[in-house]
């Protein structure tokens, strides 16, 4: 079973404080979504350290319902 949007918002977030997180379902079915990861903490690392910061929030739980991350070095709202 894949991981709700609720839940891969809250590990996002937990492990990445500062992160705003923008969860979309690409299906209507609640198991394919899109998350969009805006951190200041990301200034300065390398795309795939970023990519490496958010999955590692994740805990590697993802249960394949993660299909598309975008993420963006720049002061959360």
């Amino acid at each position: 079973m894949a991981m709700p949007a609720d839940e891969i918002e809250r590990l996002i977030r937990a492990g990445i404080p500062d992160a705003l997180v923008e969860i979309t379902d690409l299906a209507g079915d609640g198991d394919h979504y899109a998350a969009r990861v805006t951190s200041a903490s990301f200034a300065g690392m390398s795309r795939i350290k970023q990519h490496q910061a958010v999955y590692a929030s994740l805990g590697g739980r993802m249960g394949g319902a993660l299909h598309a991350l975008q993420l963006t070095t720049a002061t959360p709202d």
